[in-house]
């Protein structure tokens, strides 16, 4: 359980106060990754990438395919982010519809990069636990494989079902997915605070995600429907497995930064105990 809380990944949205909130409460060995909205476009996301860089985090911009014109955006992009020390960005395919440009996935964008000369260290990609909505399991994993010689690192989406998961490790592992795995978890949500948020639809991937997805919303936002202490200790022995080789947790913040990092402290006190 230490070693998972040690080494997270906090998922945020780029809102007016999250650089503020990350400065005052989040520590610079927690890396943040920073949310892309098809409504407010790359901007956004890109700025509160490099002002964060530039305070000394690890930052991972969401550059989802769906948002980008056509290589050349690509590239320029690119050089922005490495002159600003940014060694780190996820290439989700996004759902921005229609798409703002030539791309319709995230593997033609991965392929432009490997063009570029591979500018970041770290490339991330997105897996599915749970079904996704709109594409068959055993294509989100074959996509994956076809990914994998452009990419680094998967972040797993949402899943609340610990079984479902630690299946899921299992499954891609047997199809020879080789890459390390940051499990995407939920942290502590606040009620009142992810319904406000869940009605700004377009403000980021997390809350457009909860939308698509109406019986997680619940889950996350009943009394008693959700506790990532309860989840992280059941699944726990299945992430720890060498042959799961997962590098980490993404906790989706739902920008509840002061509150999640609180808890991850509360979280590592126990563990020691």
């Amino acid at each position: 359980m230490r070693a998972l809380l040690e080494r997270v990944r906090y998922e945020v949205l780029p809102a007016g106060p999250t650089e503020e909130q990350v400065l005052a409460h989040v520590p610079r060995d927690v890396v943040i990754t920073v949310t892309a909205s098809p409504v407010k476009g790359l901007d956004p996301t890109l700025d509160l990438a490099v002002r964060l860089a530039g305070q000394g985090y690890r930052v991972v911009p969401h550059v989802p395919a769906r948002l980008l014109r056509d290589g050349a955006h690509v590239a320029e992009i690119a050089d922005l982010l490495r002159a600003s020390g940014v060694e780190d960005v996820f290439v989700p395919a996004g759902d921005a519809n229609p798409s703002a440009g030539a791309y319709e996935g995230a593997l033609p964008v991965l392929r432009q990069l490997s063009e570029l000369g591979s500018p970041f260290r770290h490339v991330g990609i997105t897996g599915y636990p749970e079904r996704h909505p709109l594409i068959d399991d055993d294509i989100t994993i074959q996509a994956m494989w076809e990914k994998r010689v452009h990419a680094t690192y998967i972040v797993s989406n949402l899943c609340f079902d610990p079984q479902v998961l630690g299946e899921w490790v299992g499954r891609i592992r047997r199809r020879g997915v080789v890459l390390p795995v940051h499990v995407g978890v939920a942290g502590p949500v606040e009620r009142t605070k992810l319904l406000a948020m869940a009605t700004k639809i377009g403000v980021g991937e997390s809350t457009r995600f909860l939308a698509r997805h109406a019986s997680w919303f619940v889950r996350l936002s009943a009394p008693g429907g959700y506790s990532p202490e309860r989840f992280l200790t059941r699944i726990a022995p299945a992430l720890t497995a060498p042959s799961a080789v997962v590098a980490g947790l993404h906790v989706f913040t739902f920008n509840q930064i002061a509150e999640t990092e609180r808890w991850r402290r509360a979280m590592l006190e126990r563990a020691d105990v």
